[in-house]
């Protein structure tokens, strides 16, 4: 069946891509009433259905999942004598999105007569066992589902596989650089090892800043071959405001409301107390979000659980006080899978207005639907994720609309120099204009990953039954995603592992299970590459609410805010790890750790540009505007356009505008000279007075750049990754060398500083 010719034109002439297209999924355009194919989609079918390994970069809401399986689905219905087995796979970084494009999928192959399966944990079992009798179709999975097939059912891989044709990495970004992401190139790896064959891959992205790089991670050390399209901008318009707000001390808050005793008393008359308002700025932000926001569907990214549950419940105070609908509801990866899903399914529902307070959970590409506008508290993760958010917004023509909300200390005596310099504000506005240039970090090089290669070596012993020494590296190193792992590195490693009983060595040379190693496999834990805390189940009525870390401090008749509601725990059930709560007028948010991730050297330089300018972005309000004048005169105060050294009482300030990683590798050579050092963004803090760390860095610098596994063995906190604490001291140095440190690129910035160092006075 041919379409109009509405449906197969592009820009004036018909659509070569259309016309490759099976005719049923032609059939399937049209009845969407699509006039064109977006810019993504239109140039990926042809090297899709030519069977090469493409990586596709667009906008969020571009037409992505489109873009891959339009061709994947019109190369399954072409096959005439389809080979048994799943025929492509769909790897997700999240469940949730799985359940999401399984129903875009689903109803894209069901005129195709291709079944669409899920695989994940909270899929039953009758699903599963569905695949194992008749495998066929598409497969939504997790990496951990995928390792776990691999465990499980190692000897029947070939056979499942048997008929696959394409392999697609949705959210590639989100693994680059990462332990989750060295597993999932192992895991397709190994699978083309069991296919015998070449299996092509298809990367999905919407924030990706170095293309060959991201190609090379699609396809180690093949990525010329790798057919990269870089899709058209949309060209959506973008509407930004970055406010920000002053967060007074508490005199001045004082002096500014009038008598405290008189505005605490108006408080408590209107039935509101300082715990339920929040104080100075938080208070500030969310008077402004619950004035803005309401009546619309938002997305408000708050950076931490604690401040989504501190913010939800500022919010629906406020909401209660008007006596409107509470509209402002939670969402972080630590409640409960109902709370979620309820979350997703109001921001679906057009019926109702809601605005979700979430932490990256609803950053990545679950189809919610348009929202109206996008918020951000603080600084921006990355200029990625940053990318991402916005992305939400803007979507079937409207405008993409973002308020960042900045909150400063005021500045007294005792403040610190990056807070004098408005680091946070500085650092967004960076980010919004590498943003407009249409950057973004680039993937993350290097790395050993060897707690990865452990679980990887302890997978393909359980899928095989065993193996020898050779071919475990042949398949997991020589060819593999762990090449950087010499033979005698990966020596070493057997042998660590053996000391531990984590694997033995039988008569025959097979490497096995060691006792310790048993366990670790039959462990459900075992499957994730990364670490997962130990955690209480908070339960109120018998209803799970989520999961808090084991380590927070918890106790009979402790209150907390959880869930965006106020609860007292009645009883801390410490053996099966389960709080019982009830509701409460009182409350904190608990502290749920984390950290917001590295920064990276082109921020860094953005900054410094926007410190030594005088130019005001148009889409600051007066406040931020303020805040960035203030910004730029204590930078020029503390000379840091001519000196990277400040000096603070018994400390001494390194300003230094490169990325953490640099800093972190100074901060190590500076601590193993007996210094103490702390980092605070872009300045290192060291216990000593300038003109003794001017001799330390000029020593430093005069020295050959050092050897990275010296300078890693400085480091006490090496254990940071899932089985680090499985190796040796010298395996943690390599590892801790390669994933943290960056020796080359600090002694060329340590150089370059040491010229600017003034002799004095101070």
């Amino acid at each position: 069946m041919s379409s109009p010719a509405s449906a197969s034109e592009r820009a004036g002439r018909r659509s070569t891509a259309f016309d490759l297209l099976h005719p049923d999924v032609q059939r399937w355009i049209w009845q969407h009433r699509w006039t064109e194919l977006r810019d993504a989609q239109e140039r990926a079918v042809e090297p899709v259905l030519a069977g090469r390994d493409v990586l596709i970069a667009a906008a969020t809401a571009s037409g992505k999942t489109e873009a891959a399986f339009l061709p994947v689905c019109s190369a399954l219905a072409s096959d005439p004598e389809p080979v048994p087995g799943v025929r492509a796979v769909y790897l997700s970084p999240l469940k949730a999105l799985i359940n999401d494009q399984y129903g875009r999928l689903d109803e894209l192959c069901e005129h195709l007569d291709i079944r669409v399966h899920r695989w994940h944990g909270d899929v039953p079992g009758s699903g599963k066992a569905r695949v194992l009798a008749a495998p066929s179709g598409l497969l939504l999975i997790t990496p951990e589902s995928l390792e776990a097939m691999f465990v499980l059912r190692g000897p029947r891989i070939a056979r499942l596989f048997e008929g696959l044709r394409y392999v697609v990495v949705d959210e590639m970004h989100s693994f680059i650089g990462t332990e989750r992401g060295a597993q999932t190139q192992s895991l397709l790896h190994r699978l083309e090892l069991a296919l015998r064959r070449r299996v092509p891959r298809i990367g999905l992205s919407a924030t990706l800043g170095d293309m060959a790089g991201a190609a090379g991670w699609l396809r180690p050390g093949r990525a010329e071959r790798v057919t990269v399209i870089v899709a058209a901008d949309d060209s959506t318009e973008v509407r930004l405001q970055i406010r920000g707000y002053l967060d007074a001390t508490p005199a001045t808050a004082a002096r500014l409301a009038g008598q405290v005793d008189h505005a605490n008393q108006a408080g408590q008359a209107g039935g509101e107390s300082e715990e339920d308002s929040g104080h100075g700025a938080t208070s500030a932000v969310a008077d402004h979000l619950f004035a803005t926001l309401r009546g619309t569907d938002n997305l408000v990214f708050a950076n931490s659980r604690g401040n989504v549950e501190r913010y939800a419940d500022l919010l629906a105070r406020r909401a209660e006080r008007a006596r409107v609908p509470n509209e402002f509801v939670p969402h972080h990866g630590s409640l409960s899978k109902d709370l979620r899903e309820h979350v997703e399914a109001r921001l679906k529902d057009r019926t109702t207005p809601v605005t979700a307070i979430c932490t990256s959970t609803l950053e990545m590409g679950i189809d919610i639907g348009t929202v109206t506008s996008v918020a951000q508290l603080g600084a921006p993760p990355s200029v990625s994720s940053l990318r991402q958010r916005l992305g939400r917004s803007g979507r079937r023509g409207e405008p993409a609309i973002l308020r960042a909300y900045l909150t400063e200390p005021e500045v007294t005596d005792r403040t610190g120099l990056v807070d004098r310099l408005r680091a946070d504000l500085v650092q967004t506005i960076a980010m919004v204009e590498l943003l407009g240039d249409h950057w973004y970090e680039p993937p993350t090089a290097g790395g050993l990953h060897l707690s990865t290669l452990i679980q990887q070596l302890l997978s393909l012993i359980a899928q095989h039954g065993g193996a020898t020494p050779a071919q475990a590296h042949a398949a997991l190193c020589g060819t593999g995603p762990f090449a950087a792992v010499d033979p005698a590195t990966f020596a070493a490693l057997l042998r660590s592992l053996g000391s531990r009983d984590i694997i033995a060595q039988g008569s025959d040379g097979l490497l096995l299970p060691g006792p310790t190693g048993e366990r670790i496999v039959n462990h459900y834990s075992f499957y994730a590459a990364f670490r997962t805390a130990e955690e209480y189940r908070l339960v109120a009525a018998g209803r799970s609410l989520g999961t808090l870390p084991i380590d927070h401090p918890i106790g009979s008749g402790s209150l907390l805010i959880f869930a965006g509601r106020r609860w007292k725990v009645l009883d801390v059930d410490t053996r099966a790890r389960v709080v019982e709560l009830v509701r409460s007028s009182g409350g904190r948010p608990p502290g749920f750790g984390g950290h917001t991730g590295q920064v990276a050297d082109e921020v860094r330089r953005r900054m410094l540009g926007i410190y030594t300018d005088d130019w005001r972005p148009t889409y600051l309000d007066a406040t931020a505007g303020h805040l960035l004048a203030e910004g730029r005169r204590n930078f020029a105060r503390h000379r840091l356009a001519e000196t990277p050294l400040v000096p603070d009482g018994n400390h001494t300030h390194l300003v230094a505008w490169r990325g953490d990683r640099i800093l972190a590798t100074l901060a190590v050579a500076l601590t193993a000279r007996g210094l103490e050092v702390g980092q605070d963004a872009m300045a290192l803090t060291v216990t000593a007075d300038p003109p003794t760390l001017v001799r330390h860095l000029r020593d430093l610098a005069a020295q050959p750049t050092p050897d990275p596994l010296t300078l890693a063995g400085q480091v006490t906190n090496q254990v940071i990754d899932k089985w680090d604490e499985l190796l040796d001291r010298p395996l943690l140095d390599a590892a801790c060398a390669a994933r943290d440190l960056d020796v080359p690129s600090a002694w060329d910035h340590l150089r370059a500083a040491v010229t600017r160092l003034p002799p004095g006075p101070w």
